[in-house]
């Protein structure tokens, strides 16, 4: 088998490390927390570095008005079918054959990609905008975490980045457009 098929089938099959990796991560550090609080974004449910930091999340984003984390979103239902899809759509484009099914791939993976974002962005939005005006602590500005990076809120410093299986699928999305051009070089190799 072909090295530029190897490489479609890996682009293929990595994406579903995200059932068992998170995909992002979210941490927060705060003066009365010695351990930073870190909540993992699975692609079905949130989990949580140590125990209890999802309820201290809670507690602490309840000063401000924010809402609790949610255990249920639509998202956690819609992933895993997504991810699963997507995976069976790059097997079958890698037994096919066809090098420009790789790029099409690579097209869909990313614009799934920037609709995630888009998503996670939207979530974080309405969870730092819409909060309580009953809450204890009121706030002049939103308290909005970052979607990537650091960001300072208070006495607090937030931090977003991608996790283990974040990165393995971006990975995977980059592999497509290496295994297209593998494909054309030993197509150019045969002709030879």
């Amino acid at each position: 088998m072909k090295l530029s098929r190897y490489i479609m089938f890996s682009a293929a099959i990595l994406p579903l490390l995200l059932f068992v990796l998170p995909m992002w991560s979210i941490s927060l550090e705060a003066p009365q927390y010695p351990t930073p609080l870190q909540i993992n974004i699975f692609i079905d449910h949130l989990g949580e570095e140590e125990y209890g930091d999802i309820q201290n999340f809670d507690l602490m984003n309840h000063y401000v008005g924010m809402a609790k984390l949610p255990t249920e979103m639509v998202e956690f239902e819609i992933f895993p079918k997504v991810i699963i899809g997507i995976s069976i759509l790059g097997l079958v484009f890698g037994f096919i054959r066809k090098k420009p099914l790789y790029l099409v791939w690579f097209g869909i993976m990313t614009i799934l990609g920037l609709a995630g974002i888009y998503d996670f962005y939207l979530w974080l939005y309405d969870y730092g905008h819409n909060l309580d005006p009953r809450a204890a602590i009121q706030l002049l500005d939103a308290y909005q975490p970052p979607i990537i990076g650091t960001k300072e809120i208070l006495n607090f410093t937030v931090r977003s980045y991608p996790a283990s299986g974040g990165i393995i699928l971006g990975i995977a999305i980059l592999l497509a457009p290496v295994a297209y051009y593998i494909a054309r070089k030993e197509e150019r190799k045969e002709l030879n």
